[in-house]
């Protein structure tokens, strides 16, 4: 265990609870395990591709990206380094050239590379050198590793934009590192925040983490974006809403209100009012439906596999909403390759102008 994250940890234990422990080594376990069988979810097409991030501890990384659709499975591990086989005694000690990852085997017909980047800026401080929030080290260093050029291109475009965006007071240290290696981390490290729940988030804030999520990145919660009962939705819908949105119904192409929108903006979930696509990434698809290359968080979303019409087609709903929004489709232009066709009637235009006073000032970087 590397003697400085275990000192710190140590007297911040003292001061939340007893039962709180850091990014360590359980005595009760042993080492060299293979990653849990049962944690990969079922494959819904032949494609498969892999994405490999450091942010610091494995267990904070790791945990965001295991509920969103699309992604196959996530293994805590080490990439980067010379030697091989390595352990976490040795990682986390600073004896090797590795820096505790995650790799993502995911399916890019349901979610692209492009929205894990944009989850992984939102897991830890990338302005960070030496570390990460009192894990210090280069084992704890952050970096994009990127296994072709698509990646390469799609990791840097995002890591310019952010900083751009100066969302941060200090510059974008994340290195964007051509991949060579991973090695999964030993099995009592994968799902750690399942596997103890009271001891994962007790890390998190013990180490600053969530606080310093909470300062850059607008909440996602149910209680901000509260979504009403059915009966309420029948009195503040019009029927076309109404019939999109909770019974799955479609709208025409062409005649709807936003398929032929150019204006900068934000489109929100007209039934919880969380936001789902900026207008940086909508596009005409020709289809008659306003179309989108990738939502605002593919957290806020769900994606079922939609088995009616005798086809297997990716539905698309407001996760938040727990409405219909459309469906996408593995036909869309750079740089996701997908096609978010939505509903009109599902969501609310918010102009550019207005975003501020509506409440959506924290996106007005992803429209510019």
């Amino acid at each position: 265990m590397n003697y400085l994250k275990q000192s710190i940890f140590l007297m911040i234990a003292l001061l939340l609870t007893p039962l709180m422990i850091s990014c360590a080594n359980p005595s009760s376990t042993s080492q060299g395990m293979a990653p849990e069988a049962d944690n990969i979810k079922e494959v819904l097409s032949s494609t498969q591709e892999v994405a490999t991030f450091s942010g610091g501890c494995f267990w904070c990384v790791e945990a965001p990206f295991e509920e969103v659709d699309g992604v196959i499975s996530v293994v805590s591990g080490y990439a980067g380094g010379k030697e091989k086989n390595p352990t976490y005694s040795e990682v986390s000690g600073g004896q090797t050239s590795h820096r505790e990852s995650v790799q993502i085997t995911y399916d890019p017909e349901i979610v692209s590379y492009a929205e894990l980047v944009d989850i992984f800026w939102q897991t830890f401080d990338p302005t960070d050198v030496g570390g990460s929030f009192f894990d210090r080290g280069s084992q704890y260093e952050s970096a994009i590793f990127f296994h072709n050029e698509e990646q390469k291109k799609v990791a840097e475009e995002s890591k310019k934009r952010l900083d751009q965006s100066k969302r941060f007071s200090k510059p974008i240290a994340t290195p964007i590192i051509k991949y060579t290696n991973f090695y999964p981390a030993e099995e009592y490290h994968q799902d750690y925040y399942k596997k103890s729940p009271q001891e994962y988030y007790a890390y998190r804030k013990g180490s600053g983490r969530d606080a310093f999520i909470q300062r850059h990145w607008p909440e996602i919660s149910d209680k901000k974006y509260p979504s009403p009962s059915k009966s309420e939705l029948k009195s503040t819908l019009t029927e076309l809403q109404y019939e999109v949105t909770m019974e799955e119904a479609t709208e025409f192409a062409f005649s709807n209100e936003y398929n032929a929108n150019k204006e900068k903006g934000i489109y929100v979930c007209i039934v919880s009012g969380a936001p789902l696509f900026s207008s940086k990434d909508k596009y005409e698809s020709g289809s008659g439906w306003p179309s989108f290359t990738k939502p605002i968080d593919a957290r806020w979303i769900d994606k079922p596999i939609d088995r009616s019409l005798g086809m297997a087609r990716v539905e698309v709903r407001s996760k938040l909403g727990n409405s219909h929004l459309g469906h996408v489709f593995y036909d869309g232009p750079d740089p996701t390759g997908l096609r978010y066709c939505m509903n009109s009637a599902a969501m609310k235009f918010i102009p550019k102008a207005e975003m501020a006073a509506a409440g959506y000032g924290d996106y007005l970087w992803l429209v510019d």
